[in-house]
């Protein structure tokens, strides 16, 4: 198979937080949107970041938690609870990992 054949524009994938502590918290799962595939500058970084990056690591998630029109959730004057950021974090790493 020619690697042309799956290589495609990114799409909007929806990613679901149902960890059951934030369930109980929020009384629902919650929900946001990544991409399906990410730029190799965004796996490179997040690949070389370090536990104590955290300004490097918010700075990245902020273009990979998105609403469901690609528009970042994290801005200049928006931000999430710690839990719920630690949890999208998570599954967003995990996501890239498959």
């Amino acid at each position: 198979m020619k690697l042309s054949q799956i290589s495609s524009e990114p799409q909007l994938v929806e990613v679901t937080l149902d960890d059951k502590a934030l369930v109980k918290k929020y009384g629902e799962s919650l929900t946001f949107y990544t991409w399906d595939r990410q730029p190799i500058e965004v796996f490179t970084k997040l690949a070389n970041l370090t536990e104590s990056d955290n300004a490097e690591i918010i700075s990245i998630m902020k273009t990979l938690i998105l609403d469901e029109e690609g528009k970042p959730v994290i801005d200049g004057k928006n931000t999430l609870p710690m839990d719920i950021l630690l949890q999208a974090i998570k599954k967003v790493t995990e996501q890239l990992g498959n």
